[in-house]
């Protein structure tokens, strides 16, 4: 059964949800934890109602911010429940962070506690041991019921949380500064469940299966809100598994799920089994996915509906493909029951026509639905919100038919010989190739020796040039294990797949990219590694 006050926008706050479905479904599953405990919607409150209890202890009130850095993800839904019924404001941490970046993320959310497990109780001491407030900090090792039970009374709901009110603080990778944190209100995070619900037709009788990380949007509200909401059944495993996803999804009869690019990249990079399409998978939500392993999801694995969508943890998901139709490389139309987007001028904030690229900007129809400004960074938050549209710094064009094709992050759009080269394209061009997992393309500053660009090329090659130079093209690669490295094979492949100024001149292979903490690739690192011994040159091997 799903929530009954599911469209009144004033009831949209996950303590109301907790309580009406608990008491609606009782023993209905709602969340299994692979290899560990089992759910009830009653269990859920239940949950909530004890952590609340310690939390309460703790002195915790309204409105206070509370950090969670924590593991296992049933101690994340206890606290995550359990702050919700105190109208606490959680600050979900990414649990691969330590040092400086972790110690921004302490001191700019301002928390009243910190709570952590035993895999990040160290990182989480030295942060907070290195800044200069006294934040308490409450490390556990595993929030089992017999540890959270009290008799503490203490009120399990408070009638005054509004879906104004701030419910979340995440933080964005910050791969060119210092990470924001997103004010999300109690509106704001339902939304994303409702995105998932209205475009992925989710029903009560379906099961959603987890492999995200439940501290990023997409794993918490985008797949695990919805389920609580709608009545439906989650399957949660703690990390994201290749060789297991297919496992899982069969197990546990899952008719949802979310990928992200790289975590697809693994999934079709799986060996083929006559096992691939015997499972009751319908839906997967991917961002903006290349049309290789599209093809290859609804192929191979015979899945139905593989639905491109955009969004960011600031702006919701304002995109999103439809049920029923192919559109591989795009990332969806306009949810335009909720949201505004429009491509626009990055510079001067205008309209451009559309199949002209402009930068992605959007805005909500309704209050609340949005995030509400960036942490105790007011500078940010006006930035952003220029001209009265948010700036995603995302550049894309818009179709005839109405779907939206990304092209890059702006600041990572390559520059060369006058020609604006997008990252992303050249990235997608490549990926396609057996045995690459990730790519990355990026520039670094071409070289002017005159010797060695002596003989280059003419501009069509998009090798080396000379003349007009502001950047080259270079791809970092990380490959499936197992598969050597063939340079000259994969630059063939480009210069018969794209535009000759967009050929990459210089390969260098990788075991890993480099990530930030939230997963995403840091091209600053690369750019700033530029040319290594260790990188294959195009113009010397022509």
């Amino acid at each position: 059964m799903k929530y009954p006050e599911i469209d009144k926008i004033d009831a949209w706050v996950l303590s109301k949800v907790l309580i009406t479905q608990a008491q609606a479904l009782g023993n209905r599953p709602a969340i299994t934890f692979i290899d560990g405990e089992k759910w009830t919607y009653a269990n859920c409150l239940t949950e909530a109602r004890n952590t609340a209890s310690v939390l309460s202890r703790l002195r915790i009130k309204t409105q206070d911010k509370v950090v969670v850095m924590v593991e296992d993800p049933a101690d994340f839904c206890r606290l995550w429940f359990g702050l919700s019924l105190l109208g606490a404001v959680m600050v979900a941490i990414n649990t691969g962070l330590k040092g400086k970046i972790l110690e921004h993320q302490i001191t700019n959310s301002s928390p009243a506690l910190v709570v952590a497990d035993s895999a990040c109780s160290s990182a989480v001491t030295e942060a907070v041991e290195s800044t200069s407030s006294k934040v308490p900090v409450k490390l556990i090792q595993k929030m089992s019921p017999s540890q959270v039970q009290t008799r503490v009374s203490y009120q399990p709901f408070n009638p005054q949380t509004q879906s104004s009110d701030l419910a979340c603080i995440m933080y964005t990778s910050g791969t060119s500064g210092p990470s924001k944190g997103v004010m999300m209100p109690e509106a704001h995070c339902f939304m994303f469940a409702l995105g998932t619900i209205e475009n992925q037709n989710l029903r009560s009788s379906d099961t959603f299966y987890i492999s995200l990380p439940l501290f990023h949007a997409n794993g918490l509200y985008m797949q695990l809100y919805p389920c609580l909401i709608m009545g439906a059944k989650a399957v949660i495993r703690t990390r994201f598994s290749a060789s297991n996803w297919l496992k899982d999804i069969r197990i546990h009869n899952a008719t949802h799920t979310n990928l992200l690019g790289a975590t697809a990249a693994f999934v079709v990079a799986q060996p083929e089994t006559p096992e691939d399409q015997h499972h009751q998978l319908r839906v997967i939500g991917a961002a903006p996915l290349p049309e290789q392993p599209e093809k290859i999801l609804r192929n191979r694995f015979g899945v139905k509906d593989v639905l491109p969508l955009y969004g960011m943890t600031e702006v919701n998901i304002p995109l999103y493909g439809k049920l029923g139709e192919s559109a591989p490389g795009t990332c969806g139309k306009v949810y335009s029951r909720w949201f505004e987007v429009e491509i626009r001028d990055p510079n001067t904030d205008l309209p451009v026509q559309d199949g002209t690229v402009g930068e992605i900007m959007v805005r909500p129809r309704q209050p609340f639905c949005f995030m509400s400004g960036y942490a105790n960074m007011p500078d940010k938050t006006i930035e952003a919100w220029r001209s009265f549209w948010f700036h995603t710094g995302d550049a894309a064009r818009k179709r005839d038919d109405g779907y939206f094709v990304f092209v890059d992050r702006i600041k990572d759009s390559i520059r060369r010989r006058g020609e604006n080269i997008s990252s992303y394209e050249v990235e997608q061009a490549l990926l396609g190739i057996e045995g690459i997992t990730e790519i990355a393309a990026y520039g670094v500053p071409a070289t002017m020796n005159k010797k060695k660009v002596e003989g280059a090329r003419s501009s069509t090659s998009g090798i080396h040039d000379s003349e007009g130079m502001e950047d080259e093209v270079m791809v970092a690669i990380q490959l499936t294990p197992g598969h050597k490295p063939n340079p000259r094979e994969i630059h063939q492949i480009a210069l018969e797949t794209l535009p000759g100024f967009a050929v990459p001149g210089y390969i260098r292979f990788l075991d890993t990219l480099p990530k930030t903490a939230t997963g995403k690739i840091q091209k600053v690192v690369l750019k700033k590694q530029g040319v290594t011994a260790d990188t294959w040159d195009a113009l010397v091997h022509k």
